[in-house]
C-alpha cells in the first residue's frame, strides 16, 4: 500500500504542476486531485512526523507569495506553488487529522 500511496503522491504533484503550466481549470480536476492527496496521505505519509510537513508546507506558503516579484518567470512560478499548495494542502490536512486520531483516540505514541 505504501508503494500505492507514494505513485500518487508524485503522480499528483507532476498533474498539479502540469495542469499550473497549461492553465488548465476545473473543478473536477480540483476534486480529483484533492482525493489523490487525501489517498496518497493516508497510504504513504508518516503523522508521527507531521511537525516537518506542517513547516514544509508552510515555508512553501511563504515563498508562494513572494515569486510574483519575479521578473518573466515569476507569474509562471506563482502559478505552479499555487498549485502544487493545492494539492499539498489536503495531504497535510490529512496526516493532521491522522495523526489526532492516532494520538488521542486510538492511543498510539506516534
Amino acid at each position: 500500500m505504501k508503494t500505492i500511496g507514494k505513485w500518487l503522491y508524485l503522480i499528483g504533484l507532476l498533474v498539479a504542476v502540469i495542469v499550473a503550466l497549461i492553465g488548465f481549470q476545473a473543478s473536477w480536476l480540483a476534486l480529483i486531485l484533492a482525493l489523490a492527496g487525501i489517498l496518497a496521505a493516508i497510504f504513504y505519509i508518516d503523522s508521527s512526523d507531521i511537525v516537518n510537513i506542517g513547516i514544509r508546507y508552510l515555508v512553501l506558503a511563504a515563498v508562494y507569495n513572494v515569486l510574483d516579484g519575479i521578473p518573466f518567470i515569476g507569474t509562471y512560478l506563482t502559478a505552479i506553488f499555487g498549485a502544487v499548495l493545492a494539492f499539498l494542502g489536503p495531504v497535510v490536512l490529512t496526516a493532521l487529522v491522522m495523526w489526532f486520531i492516532n494520538k488521542y483516540f486510538l492511543g498510539k505514541k506516534k
